[in-house]
């Protein structure tokens, strides 16, 4: 290139000129250095230079703009076929395809959750938020119509969800959902146990068989024997997590709840139990532990002026919890940052009734 058209940076020049001038300022004439370099024989004007800087700026700028609304416009182009695909198609899309045809962006990207009885209340906040955070969720519950609810609900949040049917307490329902969860996404990652049941209010003693079995079935052995299906699955992705969720009727049980408060108690100790077998596979379980949340599950108390007002005795936040309020710590505990935590059973309810 002829020196006369030589591009010289405006940043460069002006360093130059500010070096001679100091060095200019402090030697002899006759030991200045050669200033030629900005001498019109050879390059162009000082103003030509910038303009010419100027352009190219501009124009970097363009193609990086170009590149990103083309990027953009394919993801958003992407993303349509996958809603189409999923609310049109029984099968809909694999999540193992949408996770490659979109970019998928946050802590658990590409992960895949299967959250049980998530159709409402703090199960549906747990699966948002894990959607949210990047994962594949599988929503589940017992009837059809909420499980098309909640699935809708969250897929025109753009969020990557599929849901089915599944009574825990049922052999072929838990078996429907793993089989759902490993066809459309090709593993499984994470587990939250959030389905339960009380279906009586009233005193231990006074529980029949019938409804001890039902309780148990659904709030302490439905945990294990479907984390026994997915186990296998779960140690060929290298790391996983499994979250159960209590109640703080584990450490304040009442009266009226009953079984309920010893199935509840029964889970922390599987907690610790189910963390010792499971950390030599890489696998973290911990237990989360709602207080009062305000859900429809949970009516029974804080509806009750009198048991509300006992309650507020001991909460130091003084509201009632919402539904979000646990559903950030269960994103944090799949994430890699609980690498590090397992056997434990974090209270979510205001205040800690533990010493």
């Amino acid at each position: 290139m002829p020196a006369s058209e030589a591009c010289i940076p405006a940043s460069l020049l002006a360093s130059c000129v500010t070096l001679v001038f100091q060095i200019g300022s402090a030697v002899p004439e006759s030991s200045l250095l050669s200033v030629h370099i900005l001498t019109p024989s050879f390059r162009p004007p000082m103003e030509e230079l910038l303009t010419r800087t100027q352009e190219r700026e501009e124009h970097s700028q363009g193609q990086v703009q170009q590149e990103a609304d083309q990027a953009m416009a394919t993801r958003l182009q992407a993303a349509a076929w996958v809603q189409r695909g999923q609310l049109h198609h029984p099968a809909g899309l694999s999540v193992q395809k949408i996770s490659r045809g979109i970019d998928q962006k946050g802590i658990l990207a590409n992960r895949v959750a299967v959250v049980t009885g998530s159709t409402n209340g703090i199960g549906f906040a747990i699966a948002r938020r894990l959607a949210q955070d990047g994962a594949h969720v599988v929503v589940s519950s017992r009837k059809q119509q909420n499980v098309d609810r909640a699935v809708a609900a969250l897929q025109e949040e753009g969020l990557s969800v599929m849901g089915t049917v599944c009574h825990v307490g049922k052999a072929e329902d838990r078996k429907r959902l793993v089989a759902m969860a490993l066809q459309h996404c090709g593993g499984i990652d994470f587990l939250v146990c959030v389905a339960g049941v009380n279906p009586l209010v009233g005193s231990t003693l006074g529980t029949s068989e019938q409804v001890w079995d039902k309780i148990l079935d659904v709030n302490l052995k439905s945990p294990v024997l479907l984390l026994s299906q997915l186990l296998p699955h779960m140690e060929k992705r290298g790391r996983g997590a499994v979250i159960l969720v209590s109640s703080l009727a584990a450490y304040m049980p009442r009266v009226e709840l009953g079984v309920y408060n010893v199935s509840k108690t029964a889970l922390l100790g599987l907690t610790k139990t189910l963390s010792l077998e499971l950390a030599p596979k890489n696998i973290q379980v911990n237990c989360l532990v709602p207080g009062i949340i305000k859900t429809d599950f949970s009516k029974l108390l804080y509806e009750n002026e009198a048991v509300w007002k006992k309650f507020m005795e001991y909460y130091w936040v003084k509201r009632i919890g919402q539904p979000e309020d646990c559903a950030g710590l269960v994103s944090f505990l799949c994430s890699p940052d609980a690498s590090y935590i397992t056997g434990e059973s974090i209270v979510v309810a205001g205040f800690s009734p533990r010493l």
